[in-house]
């Protein structure tokens, strides 16, 4: 990993040199945008709508409108304000953990120790442990101002970005301030649905399936070379969607929360059922390999002797009406020679 600040983080009079590593990667495929026609690359151009000429990045600035008039602000604009080039992330509280509303936080960085001798490092990491305490903080970055979060995580301080108070929207929905009333009978079973669901969070348990989808789509194509034609399944995926919304609007009812939730439980239970169910399945095998052998045997035996049976009978119906055959027969030539 390649450092993306280096400075200090400073609280009272302690100084803690310290180097920031983005603690994050992104882990979706990038595309790039291409003509359908011949596949080429698509690029665009940097084009002053005043003159029409292509402008060079070196020649851009940036301008703020507020509506009526419009000024420009300066590389050496920005450079003159001091906020903006300080090297130093600066302690300014230290608060419970749990009052750090998670909403607030972005972006996160590792913060490594910058000196060999890394005890100022090592004193505010144990002393964030030992007190159960973050550590609020101010530092620059990227010629924005930060607000920031410090804490300990697997022996590593990491500080994590946070929005301004001013930058989090107040959520005001008439919807949440309904007074319908839950009943105690649908509190219980919500309660007994979190306790079947209840375990410790273990993150590497998911995956982005989209992505996953994605990547497959993707080298399936690199290994055939071939160009798949996804029109019939943009169709059928259309009608699909078409007919599910008509679905919705017939079948549009009021669901019965007591139904759902006694429903969602004997699912969840029912998949423990049948999980142990499989075990035992598996202790049984070995006994019943014998037993469903033998009765396969003797199945196949019963069909033999019931077709042999069979046959047997067909026979000596034929025999039988071959003599009543050969007996009229006689009969009728004795009737002739009498004539």
């Amino acid at each position: 990993m390649r450092a993306i600040w280096n400075g200090s983080i400073s609280f009272g009079l302690v100084n803690v040199p310290v180097k920031l590593y983005g603690a994050t990667e992104d882990h979706d495929i990038s595309f790039r945008q291409v003509h359908d026609k011949d596949g080429g690359r698509i690029h665009y151009e940097r084009r002053c709508e005043a003159c029409g000429e292509k402008v060079e990045f070196k020649h851009i600035q940036k301008a703020y409108d507020d509506g009526d008039d419009t000024v420009v602000v300066t590389d050496k604009d920005f450079d003159s304000l001091p906020e903006a080039e300080k090297d130093e992330i600066e302690v300014v509280q230290f608060v419970p953990s749990d009052q750090v509303d998670p909403i607030m936080l972005s972006q996160s960085y590792f913060v490594r120790p910058a000196d060999k001798s890394p005890k100022s490092y090592l004193l505010l990491r144990k002393t964030l442990e030992e007190t159960d305490r973050t550590a609020i903080v101010k530092f620059a970055l990227r010629q924005k101002t930060r607000l920031g979060a410090l804490h300990v995580r697997d022996d590593v301080l990491v500080l994590q970005a946070m929005l301004w108070a001013d930058e989090v929207r107040a959520a005001d929905f008439k919807e949440t301030k309904s007074k319908a009333k839950v009943s105690d009978k649908e509190l219980e079973l919500s309660s007994a649905l979190v306790e079947q669901y209840s375990s410790d969070f273990t993150p590497e348990e998911f995956e982005d399936d989209y992505q996953k989808e994605l990547r497959e789509l993707v080298e399936h194509k690199l290994e055939e070379g071939e160009t798949i034609d996804a029109k019939d399944s943009d169709t059928s995926a259309s009608d699909a969607d078409t007919d599910s919304e008509a679905d919705d609007d017939d079948d549009a009812e009021v669901v019965d929360l007591m139904e759902a939730l006694q429903n969602s439980l004997k699912k969840k239970g029912g998949k423990k059922s049948s999980s142990s169910s499989e075990s035992k399945k598996d202790d049984d095998g070995e006994d019943s390999d014998d037993g469903n052998d033998s009765g396969s045997s003797s199945k196949k035996s019963s069909k033999k002797s019931s077709s042999s049976k069979s046959s047997s009978k067909s026979s000596s119906k034929s025999k039988s009406k071959s003599k009543s055959g050969s007996k009229s027969s006689s009969k009728s030539k004795s009737k002739k020679k009498s004539a």
